[in-house]
């Protein structure tokens, strides 16, 4: 039987429902919402809008992976992201920091930071997966080729056998470390060096990914360029196709959906739990 999965506060059974995490960019340059919430104040009034939306996780990120984003120094990650790890505190929620480099990982988690989130699943700096162990954090881990997401697309590449073989290396590298297997999520990379065709290919083959190692798997396809492909939108209009994606996941497998639009995605979320279970367990309901 899988173990709860503990995030800071929150104590989850996988497959009770579906997680929500709500999308806290704390960056001047990310791809949709850069400079939105930049600012402490502003930060943690979109943390407080997204935890009354519904959201059960907030992912605080200090730099964007965005295609064509510049790298900064982990003295300015921290300087945007600590000021609002900090305020963060005081909410009752879970919070994981979206970073690749260990210096902040570890810095975050001293900071109030809950859960890491590696968009390079333990295989960039090898001292991350230390980290993890250290700390005793939640890990979760990505399915990336490289910063920037545009980087190693190979449109012969089997990505699903593709996903297997990185995640039982990211596995590997983890128990080395000794970092608990149990405490690692894995997240398919969504958007992250793949083609358009093998994001779908991805999302409609999650449940090979899950059952292959049997660990919660957390989705994030919020405004992807390929929805914007199939839809002719631009990024800031594209919530309503990211919950296509979102929802085809959930019936698929995926524990935990990482998106901007929290509240489109928490009332979507718990009527596809309710359909998905069989149970009308969220309260009162019209007909």
């Amino acid at each position: 039987m899988t173990p709860p999965l503990k995030i800071g506060p929150l104590e989850h059974v996988p497959g009770a429902r579906t997680l929500l995490m709500g999308i806290l960019n704390v960056t001047p340059d990310s791809f949709s919402d850069g400079g939105r919430h930049d600012a402490p104040a502003a930060a943690l009034d979109h943390a407080r809008t997204l935890m009354a939306q519904g959201a059960d996780i907030i992912d605080v990120g200090g730099e964007s992976t965005r295609p064509g984003s510049q790298r900064i120094s982990a003295q300015e990650e921290l300087a945007r992201i600590l000021p609002v790890l900090t305020g963060l505190r005081g909410f009752a929620c879970a919070v994981s920091i979206d970073t690749f480099k260990p210096d902040v990982a570890a810095a975050a988690i001293r900071a109030g930071a809950h859960a890491i989130n590696d968009i390079l699943g333990l295989q960039g700096d090898p001292d991350m997966a230390r980290v993890a162990a250290r700390t005793g954090a939640p890990l979760i881990a990505m399915h990336n080729r490289g910063l920037d997401p545009t980087a190693d697309v190979d449109p012969a590449r089997d990505i699903v056998a593709d996903m297997i073989a990185f995640f039982a290396r990211t596995l590997e590298i983890a128990e080395q470390a000794g970092v608990d297997r149990h405490r690692i999520i894995l997240d398919p990379g969504i958007g992250f060096g793949k083609t358009p065709e093998q994001n779908l290919i991805a999302l409609n083959r999650l449940g090979e990914v899950k059952a292959r190692f049997g660990l919660p798997v957390l989705v994030g396809a919020s405004r992807k360029r390929f929805i914007g492909t199939l839809t002719g939108r631009e990024a800031a209009d594209r919530d309503a196709g990211s919950l296509g994606a979102h929802l085809a996941a959930v019936a698929r497998g995926a524990d935990i959906i990482r998106a901007h639009d929290v509240r489109l995605h928490a009332d979507a979320l718990k009527v596809a739990d309710a359909v998905l279970h069989e149970r009308m367990g969220f309260g009162e309901m019209e007909p």
